[in-house]
């Protein structure tokens, strides 16, 4: 088999056409589309073996946890084997069984790695975007972000990104004079939405150690890309978690890696399933940011393949960059369904031997209707082919293998252990405290002379309130001060609250909750 090129599998008469995706295009994204039980999931795993096989490191979401067997070789006495040897008797493919190297990854940290990123990394706009915040909500997430800037709080995890809400709450008058209008109501919309997050397992997601980009690029001494697999089959419960989190991904991977060029492979290949919900009622901003990482993205040598039901799932904007296709069948159920196959069928390029809308609505399970880009990057003719079988296990991997692929890992120990640095929690926690100290000094008696308190004192000059000119009203403070001013507005707020007995008790309740240790 060739070094330059991934074979897909069997095309045009008979099926003894190869159909090969060129490494030099891999980059170039791509789309597997066709309705549920016509291949998809096989797709992927054929793309993705070939990709590592290839050399080039893979990161993909298993969302029915049926794709971990790619760390297991096929085995000739599994049911499939005979018609898979058929196929592949036809399609002109030996048929040799082998095992991938595997890494497994996990957002909740239960079987695989932990896959962990800060609250500052995420930014404001994925982070309204996973919350579903209202645009006005978003603006306030966006002023949360410049202060913690201003004032040098590393927003690390959620309680950090809560802190400093309950702060902004507290101080938004002083707030929105310096950054904009900040409502109470609007923070208390967020947190509400934080601790519904938080209720979806999401809290383990923000954190320390971060992931680290280059683990998911990772090359075996003997070639093999490794593949990354994400367990999805918990995560795919929380949609706009799992969207949001391989959107950030795709963002990272945009702005942190270098230009470079047109390589003869991908440094990395992408898989989004379900990428339908990634684009179900994104507001115009994220669209434009998907379009745009789309387009440059691959430029750092990242290719990237969506996988999806519909092909009309995928905007115009985003669908014209995708070079590569395999379209297995669409069912057409009503008029829209049909509408949708002939909007898909449109974008191949023509074959004189069929009739290419008609092919998608005919072609079955293991087959499908590709066009992989040729040379120059032109795209191929559309063509039936015969999906070639995959080299490792099809369906889950058995608990054995996967202890093992997971023992093995060469990131054991690495990402385990999560560490709580001081952070913005702990600097306000730390204003707090010191607020309510000085608010607590003020309040205790002051002896007199004598030796008794003020407060016991019946007669004489201190039972009567001397009458004192008032002091000076302090100067504004200038435009340059702005960060002070924000900064010291904990303190002040606190002091304000603690001029009684009663506000140190509800103050010091506040804190209890805000601050109390998990």
């Amino acid at each position: 088999m060739a070094q330059d090129r991934i074979f897909v599998g069997g095309g045009g008469e008979g099926y003894h056409a190869a159909q090969d995706l060129l490494l030099k295009y891999g980059n170039r994204h791509g789309l597997i589309a066709g309705a549920t039980g016509t291949g998809k999931t096989v797709t992927l795993q054929v793309l993705a073996e070939g990709f590592a096989a290839a050399g080039v490191p893979v990161f993909l979401a298993d969302i029915k946890g049926d794709l971990s067997g790619i760390c297991q070789a096929g085995d000739p006495a599994a049911k499939t084997h005979s018609a898979f040897a058929a196929r592949a008797k036809t399609i002109g493919l030996d048929l040799a069984y082998r095992a991938f190297p595997v890494l497994f990854w996990d957002l909740f940290g239960e079987r695989g790695h932990p896959v962990r990123t800060t609250v500052a990394e995420m930014g404001p706009l994925l982070l309204s975007r996973l919350l579903e915040l209202t645009e006005v909500q978003e603006g306030v997430m966006n002023v949360a972000f410049r202060l913690a800037d201003d004032e040098k709080l590393a927003l690390l995890d959620l309680k950090d990104l809560r802190a400093l809400l309950t702060f902004i709450a507290e101080n938004s008058e002083t707030v929105s004079t310096t950054y904009g209008l900040v409502s109470s109501q609007s923070v208390g919309a967020i947190q509400r939405r934080l601790l519904m997050l938080e209720n979806e397992g999401a809290e383990t997601l923000f954190g320390e150690p971060a992931l680290e980009l280059a683990d998911l690029m990772r090359v075996d001494p003997d070639g093999t890309g490794r593949i990354s697999i994400l367990v999805a089959d918990k995560l795919i419960n929380s949609t706009r978690l799992y969207a949001t989190f391989l959107l950030w991904l795709l963002s990272e991977l945009f702005e942190a890696l270098p230009e470079v060029g047109d390589p003869d492979k991908p440094r990395l290949v992408f898989f989004f399933d379900e990428a339908h919900l990634l684009f179900n009622d994104a507001p115009k901003a994220l669209i434009s940011r998907i379009e745009q990482v789309a387009r440059l993205i691959r430029s750092k040598g990242v290719g990237v393949y969506f996988i999806t039901q519909n092909p009309a799932d995928v905007p115009d904007t985003v669908l014209g960059q995708l070079g590569n296709r395999v379209q297995h069948a669409l069912r057409t159920f009503t008029a829209k369904d049909q509408t949708d196959l002939a909007r898909a069928a449109r974008t191949y390029r023509a074959n004189p031997r069929f009739p290419i809308e008609e092919a998608i609505r005919e072609v079955g399970t293991g087959e499908a209707v590709t066009s992989l880009l040729e040379a120059k990057g032109v795209p191929g003719m559309a063509e039936r082919t015969l999906i070639r079988p995959p080299f490792s296990r099809l369906g889950p991997a058995e608990e054995a293998a996967r202890a093992a692929a997971f023992a093995a890992s060469p990131l054991a120990g690495k990402y385990d252990q999560e560490i709580d640095r001081e952070s913005a929690f702990e600097i306000l926690r730390a204003r707090a405290d010191k607020a309510a100290a000085e608010a607590q000094r003020a309040e205790e008696p002051v002896e007199s002379e004598t030796g008794f308190s003020r407060g016991k004192r019946y007669g004489g000059e201190n039972s009567s309130r001397r009458y004192e000119a008032p002091a000076p009203a302090p100067k504004k403070k200038s435009s340059a001060s702005r960060s002070d001013s924000v900064g010291e507005a904990f303190a002040k707020s606190f002091a304000r609250q603690l001029g009684s007995k009663s506000g140190q008790a509800i103050v010091r309740g506040v804190l209890g909750t805000i601050f109390g240790k998990r």
